[in-house]
């Protein structure tokens, strides 16, 4: 029983220092601080999603220009030309109202009861869109950095396409795709900020309610600048992990 109740104890411990740092960070925010915390979990976990739908779309873009058939790898450039030509903020809106409008003609048609796309899911599929494009160069790069040879070895043994891409390819690509993949995160990050002008409750759109409540806006922008910085640093530390991961066995053999 006496573990038990020192677990208890320790739960009901750590209970309270939430709650009084609660409070603390209430107060010093004017009683907003559960506002721009709950904004600054919506961003990260925007960004997160969007990351993940990003480097899908990213391994089928690189995909397609790479081992498609020609008219496939033509759609897979039209892609990309159009999404890394255009500004982000005229993509969000053009693909938030296209993708509701296409949902709403068809409903319509197939007599559904109309769908209204939540704005957390259109801004990943949004910024997923947008970033896969940029994602689809990252990776086409980074399998081109790979010689050739070793996908004609893998056919050679016997082995299928999908096995080479899988253990063989892959592993490589991703110590040759990291540093931009990392530079890639960080911009993701950074456009979670756009997703304000479709109505998510993000860090941004927190700290712009706050400080139009209380007229502190410059200190309340301040706070979700200092927010991003802190989820960038964060990053920073994480990749630089990743990267000496995945550089530590090619350093032991060049030694």
């Amino acid at each position: 029983m006496r573990p038990i109740g020192c677990a208890m104890q320790t739960r009901r411990l750590v209970n309270r220092i939430t709650a009084v740092g609660m409070l603390s960070m209430n107060s010093l925010l004017d009683g907003y601080g559960t506002l721009v915390l709950g904004g600054a979990l919506q961003t990260v976990q925007l960004a997160i999603c969007s990351l993940a739908l990003a480097f899908a779309i990213g391994l089928l873009g690189a995909s397609a220009k790479l081992f498609g058939s020609r008219w496939v790898a033509n759609l897979a450039r039209l892609y990309t030309t159009i999404v890394r030509g255009a500004p982000d903020l005229v993509l969000m809106l053009l693909l938030y109202y296209s993708i509701q409008i296409l949902l709403n003609g068809m409903t319509e048609r197939l007599h559904w009861t109309q769908i209204d796309i939540k704005p957390f899911a259109a801004g990943v599929i949004v910024l997923g869109l947008i970033h896969g494009a940029y994602f689809t160069e990252t990776f086409r790069g980074a399998f081109l950095a790979i010689p050739r040879g070793q996908l004609e070895s893998g056919t050679s043994f016997g082995m299928s396409f999908g096995h080479v891409l899988a253990h063989i390819l892959f592993p490589q690509m991703m110590r040759f795709a990291l540093p931009a993949i990392g530079n890639n995160w960080q911009v993701i990050v950074k456009s979670t900020a756009l997703v304000s002008i479709i109505g998510l409750s993000d860090v941004v759109k927190a700290a712009q309610d706050a400080g139009k409540t209380t007229t502190h806006y410059f200190f309340f922008i301040g706070v979700a600048a200092l927010v991003y910085l802190l989820i960038t640093t964060a990053s920073n530390v994480v990749l630089r992990h990743l990267q000496n991961r995945y550089d530590h066995g090619v350093r032991k053999v060049n030694v």
